[in-house]
């Protein structure tokens, strides 16, 4: 039997979405106003969940307090208040959507999270445009 747990997380960041192959003119057709030059911010809301068996010996799936410690150093740490575009490695090349934005996330904490448990991660850049990963 198995049970998803839900962590949920607050960061703000900066970008801009913009393919430097493209013309400005083709840019600012598909991307609008997130193609401004001069960035712009989100309230972004994440929920990392894990599904596994519950331990037995516990009664967790896993250790509420130590997601929340892997989501602060992997994720909040590295992306609150900055410019994802200008000061994370991660979106210096990559196009900083919210499905990148989120792939990168699964990815930090796949490499941190046993494989014993299913992760998703869903990233939440409005209150109505969110979008949801699991590998």
């Amino acid at each position: 039997m198995k049970i998803t747990i839900c962590r949920k997380e607050h960061f703000n960041a900066a970008h801009r979405l913009h393919n430097p192959a493209w013309s400005d003119e083709q840019n600012a057709e598909v991307f609008g106003l997130c193609n401004n030059p001069n960035f712009h911010g989100h309230n972004y809301e994440l929920i990392v969940k894990l599904t596994g068996a519950v331990n037995e010996d516990t009664g967790y799936v896993y250790d509420m307090k130590k997601l929340s410690t892997l989501v602060k150093e992997e994720v909040i740490d590295r992306f609150d208040h900055k410019n994802l575009n200008l000061d994370t490695e991660e979106f210096r090349q990559l196009n900083p959507t919210a499905e990148n934005i989120a792939i990168v996330i699964w990815e930090r904490l796949r490499e941190k999270i046993s494989r014993e448990y299913d992760l998703a991660v869903t990233l939440y850049e409005t209150e109505r445009n969110f979008v949801e990963y699991n590998g």
